[in-house]
């Protein structure tokens, strides 16, 4: 389809092809998707973030087909065909390892100049590569600086993957349910890049809220 468009159809391809993809490879697994959402998506530029307890995010949050959105991975994907293929051809920005501040730098730079320029919505998971579970980790500053600069709403999505289904590293998931929970939108009128660890550590504290609430209910 990108070769016979001349790689002009990354929308199909990411909201069409990707997320059909992604949700066989969430079936196929025996594991059934319950979203939680009160609302409809938005139409407007978003930058969506989510926690990371599971290698199976990626195929669950790919099967959500949010509209015109780009998603950030980890470059070590790149290596792993087809996750590799398809994210060039949907236009994944491939992040680096938290050594490389540098490099990074760049990446969140470049991303935050074609998003400026398409409107488009990103998403992407301030924990980075953390993968563990019980508990919600340290939150990255790179999705609030986007969130900042673009102007754009945040809307937080908790992802709860049991561990048996496959929480964690492994490539292989169980049979079970992966219940995914979009939070109430946080607006980022007057946010500014001096309040940044801030407004981060504000996000984070819902989740942690909505995790511990979540374990006890």
């Amino acid at each position: 389809t990108a070769v016979l468009t001349l790689f002009q159809t990354r929308r199909f391809c990411a909201e069409r092809i990707a997320r059909t993809m992604g949700y066989l490879a969430v079936r196929c697994s025996g594991v059934r998707m319950v979203v939680h959402r009160d609302a409809p998506l938005p139409n407007t530029q978003t930058v969506y973030i989510s926690n990371h307890t599971s290698t199976l995010d990626v195929f669950v949050t790919t099967a959500l087909g949010l509209p015109n959105t780009r998603y950030f991975l980890s470059g070590f994907l790149r290596k792993i065909l087809p996750l590799g293929l398809i994210g060039y051809l949907i236009g994944v920005f491939w992040t680096a390892p938290l050594r490389f501040p540098e490099k990074r730098r760049k990446i969140f730079q470049r991303a935050d100049r074609i998003l400026r320029r398409t409107g488009e919505s990103v998403y992407l998971t301030p924990e980075g590569a953390r993968i563990r579970t019980g508990e919600i980790g340290h939150f990255n500053r790179g999705a609030f600086h986007l969130a900042t600069s673009l102007e754009a709403n945040l809307v937080p999505i908790y992802v709860h993957i049991a561990e048996e289904t496959g929480a964690g590293l492994n490539l292989v998931s169980g049979p079970g349910c992966v219940d995914v929970y979009f939070l109430p939108t946080i607006s980022t009128t007057g946010w500014s890049v001096d309040a940044l660890d801030q407004n981060r550590d504000r996000v984070r504290n819902l989740y942690v809220k909505f995790h511990a609430n979540l374990q006890t209910g």
